[in-house]
């Protein structure tokens, strides 16, 4: 029997004056962590919600957000953890789905999530910068309710790319396993660290890897509450951060920010990339502006999340998401489950501790993803001679074109090599002789211009003949989700097609 919200009491017990969360000037000890959590639990608990009842969280990556995420799980609740910037029907079906009790969301927030908790007939507590106020009234719990380990601890809702999202079912043990995995053998983080917290901490990244890394250690997180490359640079000069933790799209704004040469980022001795591959030229470029290494690793909501890893102390192959990490087991195999040759595409697989107990309330979703153990990511890789995976692309943005197959992230590499390109998103356009065209979509770098005739013939020079995509369009920004990774599905070719 355990409960993620141990790891709290016991850094408190040991480092209870210890910076744990940064907001700027504002900083809250482990101790004061703790005693909001305590007074939360006190608020819960005199609304009648323990064991088993869902919470939701709208907030940012306020301070709050760990007191009211710590609070829930002690008196024992899961918690849903939703984006701030949901409207009300989007806040609706969550609370909806979950069936959850209450919930809380921040100050900027709490109009769109009111209206959707006003809805579903529950109660929406607004969180502000008087919130230590609001706990003061009430009592604290200080015992923490004792959970088994296959009790759900969050559900986690998946970006939904097809149908309505899905609330994946992570449990105590898989978070703690997987927290502690990050902690102990990938990031290798202590109390003296400090972890930057620009990851949303509603997404499984930056909830693992960031908050409960954290408080399993004891480490600092400072916090960042909507990344802004430019304030994260300050904040990393600032306070010293020695972990960065990021998306792609993160690094690659780092490196093209004002400011970025003359940024103080001598502290950092850890960089952290998942969320989606990283570009080996952005890679190259960050580690040699900065001075410092990007381990790349991979996961999934559905696996707490981290399941593969460049690992610390072992050979790092850019381009690669690493090995299995401890407590998890992969292979890559063929539609029929098979595994594959080593070389070969197919999907990976997944099994472990890290992975999901299944799908909320969807016992079919459940069982076509997980079968004998194994959930399968939609995700098509290879494997190396050293057990190295190399993910090559989606399934579901695979591009049939006159019934070749091209891979999205492959066209997307050959185009980040151009010097003008500073993000590009790969789909594929509907065609009646071919079924489908290779299209891009492509955001310069500041100050940059550019023929999409040359990149077009750029491309042309670096891939097959079949692979190099005929549309080619410029846009300022292109679409991202809410860790900034881009949103394939949501970028369309222009009328004209160019």
């Amino acid at each position: 029997m355990t409960n993620l919200a141990d790891n709290l009491t016991a850094t408190a017990e040991r480092f209870p004056d210890r910076p744990a969360i940064k907001l700027d000037d504002l900083v809250l000890t482990w101790s004061d962590v703790q005693a909001g959590a305590q007074r939360v639990a006190g608020m819960l608990r005199s609304k009648g919600i323990g064991p088993g009842d869902r919470v939701g969280m709208v907030l940012p990556n306020v301070p709050p957000f760990p007191v009211i995420f710590y609070g829930a799980l002690t008196v024992g609740a899961v918690v849903v953890p939703m984006n701030p910037l949901l409207k009300g029907r989007e806040v609706k079906y969550y609370l909806e789905d979950s069936g959850a009790s209450i919930v809380f969301a921040w100050k900027d927030m709490a109009e769109e999530a009111g209206k959707g908790a006003s809805e579903v007939g529950i109660e929406c507590v607004e969180v502000g910068t008087d919130f230590a106020d609001v706990l003061a009234q009430h009592d604290p719990v200080t015992e923490v309710v004792s959970r088994e380990d296959d009790d759900d601890v969050v559900l986690l809702y998946t970006s939904g790319t097809t149908g309505q999202p899905k609330g994946a079912q992570l449990t105590h043990h898989s978070m703690s396993t997987n927290a502690a995995t990050s902690a102990e053998t990938l990031i290798e983080i202590t109390e003296d660290d400090v972890v930057m917290g620009c990851l949303p901490l509603f997404h499984v990244f930056g909830l693992t890897c960031g908050l409960n890394a954290s408080v399993l250690k004891g480490s600092c997180l400072t916090l960042v509450p909507r990344f802004d490359p430019e304030k994260a640079l300050e904040v990393v000069g600032r306070d010293k951060v020695t972990v960065f933790e990021g998306v792609p799209t993160m690094y690659a704004a780092l490196l093209h920010a004002k400011g970025a040469d003359a940024a103080d980022m001598s502290s950092l001795r850890t960089c952290i990339s998942g969320g989606s591959a990283m570009p080996v030229e952005v890679m190259k470029s960050f580690e040699k502006k900065f001075d410092c290494i990007v381990l790349e690793g991979y996961g999934l909501s559905e696996t707490s999340p981290v399941a593969s890893f460049n690992q610390p102390g072992q050979e790092r192959k850019p381009g690669s998401i690493g090995t299995e990490v401890r407590g998890c087991e992969m292979k890559v195999v063929d539609d029929d489950g098979n595994e594959v040759p080593q070389g070969e595409k197919g999907e990976i697989v997944i099994k472990g501790e890290n992975v999901m107990k299944g799908y909320w309330g969807r016992d079919e979703a459940t069982a076509e993803s997980i079968k004998d153990g194994w959930f399968a990511t939609g995700d098509v890789a290879t494997r190396d001679e050293d057990g190295y995976f190399f993910i090559v692309d989606r399934k579901k943005d695979l591009i049939i074109r006159g019934g070749y197959n091209v891979y999205p992230r492959e066209v997307e590499e050959a185009l980040y090599e151009h010097e003008a390109v500073r993000e590009v998103a790969v789909i594929g356009i509907k065609d009646d002789s071919l079924g489908e065209e290779v299209g891009a979509a492509v955001a310069l770098k500041e100050g940059a211009s550019v023929e999409v005739e040359e990149l077009q013939a750029f491309a042309k020079d670096r891939l097959a003949a079949y692979k190099y995509p005929r549309a080619v369009w410029i846009v300022e920004e292109l679409p991202k989700g809410p860790t900034g990774k881009i949103l394939r599905r949501e970028v369309n070719a222009p009328e004209n097609g160019s």
